[in-house]
């Protein structure tokens, strides 16, 4: 059997050795010139994330939550501060080392699944070991879609499959590189209820039962409250930040109205502002 996941990457602390952040940013800022004006859309975020948590980044439009996710996926870079990858300093690689890094430590879920028409489950989720000229790259695909239960899809279009089950090829495919995280964003926006439950429950066995660095970003506070810990970003700083004690259960647990949910979650991660920032 091919082994899947190797979530230490061979490194592990010795006795009394505190483990390294997987992510470490400090007083990350973007601007972007608007005519004779500048725009600060990061005003000097500071997080850490360890090995093997799950966490929610959650804002409003025109928070600063996507151009936060743009700088965690390396698909753009920070204004100033310092941003630590897996301890690899990333925050000023050039564009092809910055690819290099994409392919290798992050896995992407988006909300739109991004696959590609004229290509099966199987060759979806190889694709990424082809960019990275990766071995027994059949074998670790189907080991990754078995992780999510297409074991028997792996030769399925995306177009004989729905809309769940695009979204698991493409969790698949973020994990068939042993990342070390895997970035989310939105990614039960796009399914129906039942969907994207099953969606969540994937996410939360892969986090409890192998340890897989998990960030959502979104704006929904129920798929927020399935998550360990929850960021708040409002006009470019983290407004609060606090782990859950107790994680909604995906399956389990039924969705009460939005403003009720919303409502848990300020209480939850004790922010006192007001629910109209966040609808």
């Amino acid at each position: 059997m091919v082994k899947l996941f190797n979530r230490t990457n061979g490194k592990t602390p010795h006795d009394g050795e505190i483990e390294q952040p997987v992510i470490a940013i400090r007083a990350i800022t973007k601007q972007y010139p608007m005519g004779e004006e500048t725009l600060q859309v990061l005003k000097g975020i500071t997080l850490d994330i360890r090995r093997g948590e799950f966490v929610s980044i959650m804002g409003p439009s025109g928070s600063g939550k996507s151009t936060l996710m743009n700088i965690l996926g390396a698909l753009d870079q920070p204004t100033g501060g310092e941003y630590f990858l897996d301890g690899e300093d990333i925050a000023r690689l050039s564009p092809a080392a910055l690819a290099t890094i994409r392919n290798r430590k992050i896995g992407f879920v988006f909300q739109n699944f991004n696959l590609l028409k004229r290509t099966t489950a199987l060759r979806q989720v190889e694709l990424p070991l082809i960019y990275a000229n990766a071995r027994d790259r059949r074998n670790r695909a189907k080991a990754a879609l078995e992780s999510v239960g297409l074991a028997q899809r792996i030769n399925h279009l995306p177009s004989e499959l729905s809309g769940g089950q695009q979204q698991r090829v493409a969790i698949a495919r973020a994990l068939v590189t042993n990342p070390a995280i895997i970035l989310a964003d939105e990614p039960t926006g796009n399914l129906d209820s039942r969907s994207g439950t099953e969606v969540m429950q994937i996410f939360q066995r892969l986090n409890n039962e192998e340890g897989i660095t998990t960030i959502f970003v979104t704006h929904d506070p129920w798929i927020a409250r399935h998550t360990k810990r929850v960021v708040m970003i409002r006009d470019g700083q983290i407004v609060a930040d606090q782990a859950l004690e107790h994680p909604l259960v995906a399956g389990v647990d039924e969705r009460p109205s939005e403003a009720h949910e919303l409502q848990t979650l300020f209480h939850e991660t004790y922010y006192s502002g007001k629910a109209e920032e966040y609808t």
